[in-house]
């Protein structure tokens, strides 16, 4: 086998990946229809509310709330789900910072459950162990596309009268057990952020799943100051604070056009991640994720674990070989676990106080959840794209299986 090409060697990728246009003329179609309205503001105009009515069809709800982003989607359903100051939510520590915004804004208090070390997601045994008489909800969050043990954890859920909030940002399309993530919790938060399947700019919608004209109008109102908007009448007899996450009609327009592309990203992703596993597997010292048994995965990034006892090198060390050959890659998702980070090191999510910390018992040391630290730091980080061609797929295998080859004990110097 050839050298490695961060010792002079040849790279393995020397061609571009695989690109293409996420937007096109059917979004500037509807943005020009949504301009011609001579209004944006979505209960006036009609692009989000058709939107919502394309997205729910897709997704088979029947209510949905339209909102500014992914991080808002969060907020809105905590808020819709009655968590408030004092409450505890249960969620993963490898996500990013807006699964945990809302809960703070809520002035409840996170607390991290450990995952599972082959799917990187929720471990159900460590949600249960987290449950507190504080405890009102749980935030799971399906991992770059890839189902959470969903069955399990409801069962935790109803046992502990507890409310399920779905971050399905990074899994669209994906299913668990025959049922869309996002339809099997209470409430179901996805992302149109630029950096998601599908991208408004910014933006994010809500799942009411049970169906409920109350439960939508509560949720539909926590995202607009709890103003009550429906049909032509506006109510803004307030009793409690909400915040403003409105969608405009220009994401909403942009977002009409882009569903219409979601099919094809997905089938495109999961189909490449599929062949990502099965090209990686066998590959000493090489471990590919799992999808949880009964799930499909939209795989938004691919992320595969290093045995470090097998490898001559670190995992920086695999990572920078990686990029040497061109295939783009970092360690881990995140670099460390959401509660090691400064703020919850402080416990002071505002500036001068450390409420609400100060109404729990919850701590937040290195250790707590020993898996995740250990995947985010064994694990390397490698982009899909819906625009990749097979032949980018196989010369990523063909990377990672040079890489490993070099740097497992025993092998090629």
């Amino acid at each position: 086998m050839n050298k490695l090409a961060i010792h002079g060697g040849p790279k393995t990728k020397t061609t571009p990946f695989g690109s293409g246009n996420r937007f096109g003329e059917a979004e500037l179609m509807e943005l020009k229809e949504a301009l011609e309205q001579g209004t944006l503001f979505y209960h006036y105009g009609e692009k989000v509310k058709q939107f919502l009515h394309k997205f729910n069809e897709m997704y088979g709800v029947k209510y949905s709330v339209a909102t500014s982003s992914g991080t808002a989607a969060i907020h809105v359903a905590l808020g819709a789900a009655g968590v408030t100051a004092g409450d505890e939510v249960i969620t993963s520590p490898i996500t990013d910072q807006g699964t945990v915004i809302g809960i703070l804004y809520q002035n409840a208090i996170p607390v991290f459950a450990d995952v599972l070390p082959d799917t990187y997601n929720l471990d159900p045994a460590s949600i249960e162990a987290r449950i507190t008489e504080r405890t009102k909800a749980i935030v799971v969050v399906h991992l770059a596309g890839s189902p959470c043990d969903m069955d399990a954890i409801m069962a935790i859920a109803r046992k502990h009268e507890l409310k399920v909030i779905e971050d399905c940002a990074q899994s669209y399309l994906c299913y668990y057990k025959g049922k869309l993530t996002g339809t099997i919790g209470d409430y179901g938060c996805f992302s149109t952020n630029d950096f998601k399947h599908i991208s408004t700019g910014d933006g994010g919608m809500v799942t009411v799943n049970s169906g409920r004209e109350d439960d939508y109008a509560v949720t539909h109102a926590f995202a607009d100051k709890n103003y009550q908007r429906f049909d032509h009448v506006v109510s803004r007899d307030i009793h409690h604070i909400a915040p403003n996450y409105r969608m405009t009609e220009l994401q909403g327009a942009v977002g009409i056009a882009q569903l219409d592309k979601l099919t094809w990203i997905c089938d495109m992703r999961e189909k490449y991640g599929t062949r990502l596993i099965e090209g990686l597997s066998g590959i000493a010292g090489v471990y590919p994720p799992k999808i949880t048994e009964g799930g499909t995965s939209s795989f938004w990034f691919f992320l595969f674990r290093l045995d470090t006892e097998k490898l001559t090198g670190s995992v920086d060390d695999f990572v920078a070989a990686l990029n040497a050959e061109g295939i783009s890659c970092v360690r881990g998702y995140i670099p460390q676990p959401v509660y090691l980070q400064p703020l919850f090191q402080t416990k002071e999510a505002y500036p001068g106080t450390n409420y609400p910390f100060t109404l729990s018992e919850v701590s937040y040391e290195k250790g707590i959840c020993p898996q995740a630290e250990e995947v985010l730091q064994t694990s390397v980080r490698i982009g899909i794209s819906e625009f990749y061609t097979p032949g980018d797929i196989e010369e990523i295998i063909e990377a990672i299986a040079k890489v490993a080859a070099h740097m497992i004990k025993g092998g090629l110097s």
